[in-house]
């Protein structure tokens, strides 16, 4: 009987030590910044918007107020994507990856952290930035492009492009420029597609007009914003 419970006691005590590493794991963005790549981590952090839920899995755009987090395929039930509401605190697991430029939490779980007040970031001007290296800083971020010219995509003159022309149900690309430089953004399909205000301002795009964008700064081999919001330039 003796045995018995000290063999309980030394799992009870493991049990507890394992929570508190467990507790202990929970990063700071710093924390996160630091981590190399491959290495497990787990962050709070605040969703600001997602993808389509597909086949329990879910793609996260972050933040919290240092900074933000592209969580790819998270696994998820249909039900808790439905609760993943811009500014919902959630725990999340997994591990630090990098794909083309673009820093990642993959193979990831999370959990709903209940308390405390929603967080919805304020999207940062980064239009000085553009052709810098320090715009990488900003990675994952929401951001804001002002003052923008849109250019003719292609040699047919057209102000943007479909991914999939014949069916319209993929990305949007179009190309606008800042001072003589001339950059390719993107209207993520999985993120904002036919029906949103977004996809169908693109659709409206004409060359010449300059527009003020905002959008999560993805990277791939380069800036690659998946833009969520186009406006007429304000004055």
């Amino acid at each position: 009987m003796k045995k018995i419970l000290a063999a309980v006691l030394a799992l009870t005590l493991v049990l507890c030590a394992f929570a508190l590493a467990e507790e202990a794991e929970t990063m700071t963005y710093a924390d996160y910044a630091a981590a190399a790549v491959d290495d497990p981590v787990t962050v709070e952090c605040y969703v600001q918007a997602h993808q389509s839920w597909w086949d329990n899995q879910v793609t996260v755009y972050a933040a919290d107020q240092d900074g933000a987090y592209f969580i790819y395929n998270m696994a998820c039930s249909e039900e808790d994507a439905a609760k993943l509401e811009p500014g919902t605190l959630i725990k999340v697991t997994g591990f630090k990856s990098e794909w083309s430029g673009e820093v990642e939490i993959v193979d990831a779980t999370f959990e709903f952290v209940e308390g405390g007040e929603a967080f919805v970031a304020e999207p940062v001007d980064v239009t000085d930035l553009l052709g810098k290296d320090e715009l990488i800083d900003h990675q994952n971020q929401l951001v804001a492009f002002k003052g923008m010219t849109v250019e003719a995509y292609d040699e047919s003159g057209a102000a943007f492009a479909y991914k999939d022309p014949e069916g319209k149900t993929d990305d949007l690309y179009f190309k606008v420029s800042k001072d003589g430089q001339t950059y390719e953004f993107c209207v993520e399909f999985y993120l904002c597609g036919q029906d949103t205000e977004v996809y169908k301002a693109v659709e409206a795009l004409n060359v010449g007009d300059v527009v003020d964008l905002e959008g999560f700064l993805y990277w791939y081999e380069g800036a690659n914003p998946h833009i969520t919001a186009v406006t007429p330039a304000a004055e």
